[in-house]
Formats: structure tokens, sequence, C-alpha cells
């Protein structure tokens, strides 16, 4: 979602906005733009087209201080009076993650006052409201004008604030959206995610809640809520590398799903046995918990739905997933026993954070984030971690992150088994062997993609799909949807196969193509008796199948044999070729598979 990038330095720093922004785009966004202070003015390029648009704007100006951002619209439709940076009586020029919640009352405060409002944001209030207090000041001092304005403002947001009157100051502030300092050589910088400037920054830190930073090219001073100075941990930066080669791959996506089976094997790293410490120092204490609550949003939380499966099956622990957004917003019982599971790929989502906090609100004490970024805040706000290794991922549309977390949620129910005795030595050897295989399995579905292309033909010419699966397999339908739904624009869902007579097979025509998980597992033989249900309603059958399930192409049924069946890890493989089937019909149908419309890659706001 939002991202910020801001620098204050002794040369041009047009390049390092730019070159920042392009670096958060992974992050979705549907308008982009910069303001820089130059020869005593606020200028500023923005635009709703891509940052290499906005980098053209950028080739004839120049500043030494200045903020970038790249916009996923909430208030206000996508468009550049809508977009970042926005100015306050061109003294003013201020970026901003997250949301305001009261800001229509503090809009009319401000109208009243005699300020004109040109877009539609609730961003701009913030700028007006610094500015009415900046402006008034004998001795102007923008970080205590920011200092000021932070209690009016309900919500959760990152700012990053300049004065044309301030040059060599950046101003950045934290209420519940995450911003990073970092310092580099008589440069410093402020970023949503420290990516954006890794090339330029050797330590960073993080604000914490309610801090304002305020930066030159010499200094950074750090002051908490209350105004105290503070000295916050200097960390390096991560080194992480964005890998902009695309190879001969056509899109990220495509290149992502390649990865997986690295990803895997990076993931399980040099892991033989299901000891408590993949999880952390301390984890030894999860052998103390009776329950399991796991929250989480989209993918992740399909992530979640199937390692319920895992963990009620082979550890004998009863688990509840929930919906991030939900659980935060309803009363719950809670149990002090109970381990609750947290999963993101970024540690940043919004919903999935105020969750987790409520949850420790209620006196939840033993919890666990799955997250692909260490330095995140999920991972510094939780008593156990299990990081993925699925290294960055661009495609907004989640593929490695998704099936690393399945791997990090697999061997929690390994783990949990193990220390409740209900896992033999010989059931942990075989459990690892599987995994151990699993890169290798995951190459020969891969090579199933020719076939999967000739059926995103058909899949391009539709406007409706449904999904099937049973059992362990229902979050995997669930997942393939939601590909579908998110790339190629076509609507899709997904459905228990055993609930198609309670309502969905009304929608089953010769239009409708019907995608089924069938695994060879314990309920092969009820999955087939509802693909005859569709069969005999004229529907399109397309059917992923084990080699062994003697499930036979014929007339309204098209099947794509998978290579072998995989026990418990089935689910795995299956959804790799509901990735690829989402992937080729998304470019059959001209879509921007990296980035679709509407949404974002790190959804940091309600």
């Amino acid at each position: 979602m939002c991202g910020i990038v801001g620098a204050v330095s002794k040369k041009n720093i047009v390049h390092v906005l730019v070159e920042g922004l392009r670096r958060l785009e992974y992050r979705g966004y549907d308008s982009c733009g910069f303001a820089l202070i130059s020869e005593g003015q606020l200028v500023r390029a923005r635009t709703t087209a891509r940052v290499a648009d906005l980098n053209e704007q950028a080739q004839t100006m120049s500043g030494t201080t200045g903020i970038a951002h790249t916009r996923w619209a909430t208030h206000g439709k996508p468009d550049t009076v809508n977009a970042h940076p926005h100015f306050s009586n061109d003294l003013i020029g201020l970026v901003h993650n997250g949301i305001i919640e009261n800001y229509e009352v503090l809009r009319q405060e401000l109208m009243q006052a005699g300020y004109v409002f040109v877009s539609q944001t609730d961003t701009e209030v913030i700028a007006h409201l610094i500015h009415q207090t900046y402006s008034a000041m004998p001795v102007r001092d923008l970080a205590k004008a920011v200092q000021i304005a932070l209690p009016k403002l309900h919500g959760a947001f990152a700012i990053g604030v300049i004065a044309k009157d301030a040059p060599g100051v950046l101003v950045g502030a934290r209420v519940g959206s995450p911003l990073v300092v970092a310092y580099g050589k008589e440069e410093n910088f402020l970023a949503s995610d420290a990516l954006a400037v890794s090339e330029h920054a050797t330590m960073m830190v993080y604000l914490e809640e309610g801090d304002v930073a305020v930066l030159t090219t010499d200094q950074v001073v750090i002051t908490d809520a209350s105004g105290n100075t503070q000295e916050r941990t200097k960390k390096p930066v991560p080194a992480q590398n964005v890998a902009v080669d695309l190879g001969p791959y056509q899109h990220y996506m495509q290149k992502e799903i390649f990865e997986q089976p690295q990803a895997i094997a990076d993931t399980l790293g040099h892991a033989q046995l299901a000891e408590p410490s993949l999880f952390g120092a301390n984890a030894v204490d999860l052998k103390e918990i009776d329950s399991i609550l796991i929250l989480a949003c989209g993918t992740s939380y399909y992530a979640a739905s199937t390692a319920k499966y895992w963990i009620e099956d082979i550890a004998g622990i009863a688990t509840q997933v929930e919906i991030a957004s939900e659980y935060r917003y309803r009363k719950t019982v809670p149990n002090p026993k109970a381990l609750v599971v947290v999963v993101s790929q970024s540690g940043e989502t919004a919903d999935t954070l105020a969750a987790l906090r409520h949850a420790q609100s209620l006196g939840h004490q033993k919890t666990l984030a799955v997250c692909n970024v260490a330095t995140s805040a999920m991972v510094r706000e939780t008593s156990h971690q299990f990081l993925t290794h699925a290294g960055t991922e661009i495609g907004v549309a989640s593929t490695k992150a998704f099936t690393t977390q399945l791997v990090g949620l697999y061997l929690l129910a390994l783990t949990l088994a193990k220390l409740k005795n209900h896992l033999t030595q010989a059931q942990e050897k075989q459990a690892f062997n599987q995994l151990r295989h699993l890169p290798k399995a995951i190459h020969a579905v891969l090579a199933l993609e020719p076939q999967i292309i000739a059926w995103s033909e058909a899949f391009a010419q539709c406007e409706n799909a449904l999904f099937l699966g049973r059992g362990l397999h229902y979050p995997i339908a669930l997942e393939g949807a939601l590909k579908l739904k998110e790339i190629s624009y076509i609507h899709a869902e997904a459905y228990p196969a055993g609930e198609l007579k309670h309502g969905p097979l009304a929608l089953v025509t010769e239009q409708m193509p019907v995608v089924t998980v069938a695994p060879n597992d314990a309920l092969l033989e009820k999955l087939k008796s509802n693909m005859q249900e569709v069969k005999a309603r004229g529907g399109r059958l397309y059917v992923f199948a084990d080699s062994d399930t003697k499930i036979v192409a014929e007339e309204g049924i098209h099947v794509i044999r998978m290579p072998e069946h995989y026990g418990d890890l089935s689910p795995i493989l299956h959804v790799i070729p509901l990735q690829l089937l989402a992937y080729h019909t998304a470019c059959a149908r001209g879509t921007d598979v990296d980035k679709p419309r509407n949404l974002a890659k790190s959804v940091t706001v309600e």
C-alpha cells in the first residue's frame, strides 16, 4: 500500500526519491509524486501513471530536501489532484500513509478558519493543521508544529513533512503506521520500508509509536510522544536485493511461481527435526498451550485455514482461524493457555497487527508470527517467530510467500505434535523426508505449465468460475479462486464440494468452468460423486488429479495429472497449478498481472 520516501542531503536527491519510489512499486499504487525545496520554493511533480513517468518529469528538477510518495486511493479517487505530496499555502509539503478517522470534523474546522481544500483526501487536513500552528509561531519550529498536530489526529498513520522556509530539515512521525529513519553519509532518510533507501544508507532505526524524528544532513533527533528525546536502537539496513532482472519470465508473478522450490528450500534451511527452537529460543513453552487461535487476512487466511487441518489432525490441538479484521470487533472469550498465531507476508498488515494487539490486551501472552520480514512490527511484537525465506515478492498476488507460510505452519503442527507426544520418531523422519523432497516435487508440477496454458485460453473467455475442494484442499480451492479474481478479474468462488447441492449447483451451466482439486485422499470417492453432479448439469470440469485417482478425461471433463500424491503436504503441490492457471488466464486477457487494479501488496490501512 502507500509508500513514503524522504531525504535530506548536501547533494541533489531527486534520483534518490524516484529510485526509492521505484523500489516501493511492489506495494501497489495508483498515483505517485515528489516535492522538493528548490531555490526557496516548494515544487512538485505528480502523476497517475507509473514511477517511470514521474522520472521523466524529474529530469529538470533539483533540490537537497524532499519527500515522495506512492498512493493507493482511500479518500478521493485516483487522480493527480489527490496524489501526494499535498501542500498548504505553498509553505508546508506533506506525504502520508494511513487513514485519519476524524478528518471530516477537522476539515470543517479548518474551512471555518479560512483554509481552502483542493483535494478530497484526508491527507490535506494534516498539511493545513500543521500549517495553522507553524505559520503562527513567532519562531517557527516545524517539529514542534508536528507534535502539536499529532494529538488532534485520530487514526493510524505515518507522515513526512517539509517547509519551504526550513531547507535542510525533514520531519517524520509515526502513529500506528510503520516508518523508519535511515542514516547515510552527510544525508539521512525517511521511508515506510528500508528497501527504498537501502542503496544509500547503512544503519536504520524503527520509529516507535508516537515518535517524531527531525532529520538534517548531520544528525537525527527523535522525541517520543511526551516530547522527551530518545535514542532508538540502530540496526544495519537489511541487505535486500530487489531482483529486477526478469530473465526468461514475462512477469514477476511468473518468476515468483518458479522460484518456489528454492524459496521452500531456503525456508526449511537446515531443519532436520521438529524442534521448538525453530520458533525462537524460548519456544519450549509451547508445550503448555491447550488451543490455538490463528489470525490472518487474504491469502494468509487461506494458509491459516489449511494449518487448522494439520494442527488438529497431527497435533490434536483445537484450532480456531479468524479473519483478523473481524476478530478485533467482536466479543471473544480469551484463553490464557492459547497460542495466538499471526500470519502475514509483510508483518505490517494493519488489520492483523491490530488483531494481535487486541489479543494481547485480552491477556494472550503466548504469540507467534509467521512472517517473511525479519524486521517487521509483527515479528518485533510477538513472543515467538518463524521467518519464511521467500525473498522479496514483487507481484501483488502472493505465490511464494503463501507456500512458504504453509511450510512454516506445517513445521508448527509437527513441533506441537512432538511436544504433546503425538508424533513418533518414524513419523517425524517421514515428514522431514517429504519436506526435503518437496522442492523436487514442485519442479515436476511446474513442468505442467504447457498443459495449463492450453486451459487458460478457454478460461480467458469466461466471466465466472467455480472452484471445488474437500477437506484439507478446500482452502486451496479458495486460494485458487482468489488468484483468478485478483489478476484476471474473472468472478470466481470456491466451495467445499459437498456444498454443491446446497445452492451453488444452481450456477452450473455449459458456460461455467468448474475447477476441481482432486488428490487421492480419503475423500476422493465423495469428490467423484460431486463431480458427477456437475457433469450431469452440463458443467465443464477442469480437474487437477493425482496420478492414481483413476479420473479420466472424457466429454465435459478435462484432466491434468499431478506427478504424485503427497499426503499431508499435498495442498502445497496442488496450489501451484492453480497459480499458473490464474497467471496464464490473466495474460490471455491482457491484464496488468503484477499490479492488478485497485489492489496493494502491503495493506497498511484498515
